[in-house]
């Protein structure tokens, strides 16, 4: 495994505070279920992925989760949501770096973000259908919805939600990559050397 010395331990800190951060400004999209947020909190994890490797994402995307489940609770009273956020996001970061370290330019990252958005909305309308959902009903004492009700939300919301949340992330960080890319090659080749 992985050691990280005390510049990568503070900074995967710092970026976990600020992912919890933008986690909190989370807004509705007006046509999707209310339930279903936006927030910029995996554009951090992104950074620390791209800067420290994939570990050190999985952990800011681990730690504000677990800073948001201790700060603001569930409806649940299990962590279900911030299960389901620590698992998109994982799913969105990780194909991202492994898609971006083959291309290594500004198109390759453009093309590491689509990969990934795609990536996390086809494997959390799977696991939304499988496990989260049922879980939800399961711990709000809920009647299950029905294969086809199921089905219809995941194929009219979820995905869909998915897909956009993935474009709006990728906007913002595209934004800050144009600025940010010679600083993150610099990061990564003190950390290389």
């Amino acid at each position: 495994m992985k050691k990280f010395g005390v510049k990568e331990l503070v900074s995967i800190g710092m970026l976990s505070s600020i992912a919890y951060v933008l986690m909190l400004l989370n807004f509705p999209l007006p046509a999707f279920p209310a339930y279903l947020m936006v927030d910029f909190s995996d554009i951090p994890a992104l950074i620390a992925t791209l800067v420290f490797g994939p570990l050190a994402g999985v952990l800011v995307e681990l730690f504000k989760n677990v800073l948001d489940y201790f700060m603001t609770g569930s409806t649940t009273g299990v962590p279900v949501g911030h299960i389901a956020n620590f698992i998109a996001g994982t799913v969105f970061i990780l194909p991202t770096y492994f898609i971006y370290t083959k291309l290594k330019t500004k198109k390759g990252m453009t093309l590491a973000l689509v990969g990934g958005t795609v990536t996390m909305a086809v494997l959390m309308s799977v696991l939304n259908y499988y496990v989260i959902m049922p879980a939800y009903t399961f711990f709000l004492n809920a009647p299950a919805m029905s294969s086809p009700a199921l089905r219809q939300l995941i194929v009219t919301g979820i995905l869909p939600f998915n897909l956009v949340k993935g474009l709006f992330i990728s906007i913002v960080f595209m934004l800050l990559f144009s600025r940010m890319s010679a600083w993150i090659s610099r990061q990564q080749s003190f950390k290389n050397a």
